[in-house]
């Protein structure tokens, strides 16, 4: 943990200032929370990560909710849109005939790819969701908030795929892909100890080269009936 009070630029304004800081608490709050969740953290602990009076956390935080919500909402923003833009591409791409592989790939690649590409922020954002999504006393309501939208859209677009699907297969497929997903950006280090080092938790190109077509499989099995052989 860093005890060095962060830098400041020279000449910055206040409205500055006060964005820089905020961004510091933030980065610092969701490395705390993606390891330790809501209950094991507090407020003095996020200030002395970023370097900072505890009492200064109060200026920027009403409390400790507020700052894990808006941990949250943050990167939350992201993910849905650009889910939401790949999704709507794909289903102009496919000409009102999106496949269940296709539907899939957009949504789960576009997020592998911001966990891959993101650094460790979005790789510590990625365990918190799984957190949040396995947290049902108050978890479900964030996920409902932020990721409906996207969710139901993937819902469109697999009932387009798969027109005479019974509606409770359908969103039985779509539970046993998230809950996939939410094991594996919670990186929890088993699979590795499993297979002896063959596969690593966070190997997300790994992850999106199989995932959609293992999830698409499945959606065939349970929807038509296509069982392998």
């Amino acid at each position: 943990m860093s005890e060095q009070k962060p830098s400041r630029r020279k000449g910055s304004t206040k409205a500055e200032r006060r964005a820089e800081m905020t961004e510091q608490i933030l980065d610092a709050a969701e490395l705390l929370f993606s390891r330790h969740g809501l209950y094991g953290v507090t407020l003095k602990d996020v200030a002395k990560q970023v370097g900072v009076h505890h009492t200064l956390m109060n200026y920027y935080f009403q409390d400790k909710k507020a700052l894990f919500d808006a941990v949250f909402a943050r990167r939350a923003v992201v993910t849905s849109e650009r889910r939401m833009r790949m999704l709507e591409e794909y289903e102009k791409s496919s000409g009102g005939k999106p496949a269940v592989e296709g539907a899939l790939h957009a949504f789960l690649d576009t997020d592998l790819d911001l966990y891959t590409e993101g650094g460790e922020g979005w790789k510590n954002y990625a365990a918190l969701g799984a957190q949040v999504a396995n947290t049902p006393e108050w978890g479900a309501e964030l996920m409902d908030q932020h990721f409906d939208p996207v969710v139901l859209r993937l819902i469109g677009l697999l009932k387009q795929a798969l027109p005479d699907a019974a509606d409770a297969d359908i969103f039985w497929g779509y539970h046993f892909v998230t809950g996939a997903l939410m094991l594996t950006l919670a990186r929890t280090g088993r699979i590795d100890k499993l297979s002896n080092g063959l596969c690593r938790s966070d190997d997300y190109a790994a992850v999106k080269e199989r995932m959609a077509k293992f999830m698409a499989a499945g959606f065939l099995a349970i929807c038509r009936g296509e069982w392998p052989s």
